[in-house]
Formats: C-alpha cells, structure tokens, sequence
C-alpha cells in the first residue's frame, strides 16, 4: 500500500499487536486470473520466521484455498477510521481527509489439510477467541461431528515476507491542529471517533 514516510509504521511488535487487537482480517489473492477476497479470522504466530506468520481456515467449498499456495497472498487489517473536516482545523488552504490505521501483511500460503493439523488450527482459533469470555466454550474433539467438520474446512499459514503499518493520523499538520481534531472527534461520539482520538492523542508529543 502507499505508506508516506510521516505515516509509516514499522516496529514488528506494534504491528504484531495490532493484527491481534483485529484479527478479523481480509485475505486476498487469485482465482482464475481474477483477484479473490475471503473475511476471516486469523490467528499470528509470532516467531515463525522475520515478520511471523499468519494462520486460518476456509470453508472446502471455498475456491480460494485452490489456487492460494500458488499466487502471493495479501492479508489486511483495518482498525477504527474517522472522516476528518477541513472547518476542524479552523484554517485555511485546508481539505477533508479520512483518518485510519491498518497493516498489510504479504507472503506465500502453504495449504493444510491433513486432520490432526486442521484440529490444531480449530482448537487454537477456539481457545484464542472464547479467552475474554465469562464461560470459555469448549470443543470437544472426540466422536463424529469434528470429523465431518474437519472435512469440510481446509487450513493455511501464510509466513509473512513483508509487513506493513499505516497509522494515518494528521501528522503532516501541526500539533495545534491536530489537539484540535481530536476535541473535534471527542465531541462527534462513536467508537471509531474515539478510537481515532485516542490514538491521535497518544501519538502527540509534549511540548510539540
């Protein structure tokens, strides 16, 4: 993606954060020589390799993972987003933008279908994503229903070669103006508003 020096992110921690904090990602690549998009989880492993990896499953009757080991894969990770007034700055040779973060994640797929490695990605998507829950639900491994549903699902690992960040945050304006969308955005409401605020607040620096 375009990444301007002033909006670029680039520490692997942050961006590792991040792809857990929003893990329902978008998985896009190729089929049949047009591009192919699928919403789904993604859980990261860390350590694999100099960026980590990117683990998932589709539904077999997904056409995707078809073709998805032989074609780059591109992972995306949106978080919030604001539309940014030009009136916010009260100044002028001003224009609208829209504020965002997100982190793009590139490689090459290995397709999974053998059982035992499918039940691993379905056990650990289950403990990863039941973890804030009062009641953690439990899969249960045994008996017929995880084998037909093992038969239905395929699984993946993306090892990431390149990882990007982009935290578009008005930081080609100044930090005046910058206090001055974020009171703007507190006072709009909403949980992308906050979230925008919250981090545009985080990213000024004292004295600026």
């Amino acid at each position: 993606m375009y990444v301007p020096a002033h909006f670029a992110v680039t520490d692997r921690a942050a961006l590792h954060d991040f792809i857990e904090a929003h893990s329902f990602g978008l998985l896009v690549s190729e089929v049949a020589g047009a591009p192919f998009a699928t919403h789904l989880p993604f859980l990261l492993e860390r350590e694999r390799g100099p960026h980590g990896a990117l683990v998932g499953h589709v539904a077999r009757a997904n056409p995707h993972w078809k073709e998805l080991a032989t074609r780059p894969a591109l992972a995306v990770f949106s978080g919030p987003h604001a539309y940014i007034s030009p009136r916010w700055y009260e100044a002028e040779n001003v224009v609208p933008t829209w504020n965002y973060v997100a982190v793009h994640a590139t490689g090459r797929a290995i397709v999974i279908e053998k059982p035992g490695e499918l039940l691993e990605i379905v056990r650990r998507s289950v403990e990863v994503f039941e973890a804030g829950e009062p009641q953690p639900w439990e899969l249960d491994t045994s008996g017929p229903f995880v084998e037909r549903l093992l038969a239905q699902i395929v699984g993946f690992r993306i090892e990431i070669e390149a990882l990007e960040g982009k935290w578009k945050l008005n930081q080609n304006h100044t930090a005046e103006r910058r206090v001055k969308v974020v009171r703007a955005l507190d006072a709009r409401g909403g949980a992308n508003a906050r979230g925008i605020a919250g981090l545009m607040r985080a990213a000024l620096v004292p004295g600026e």
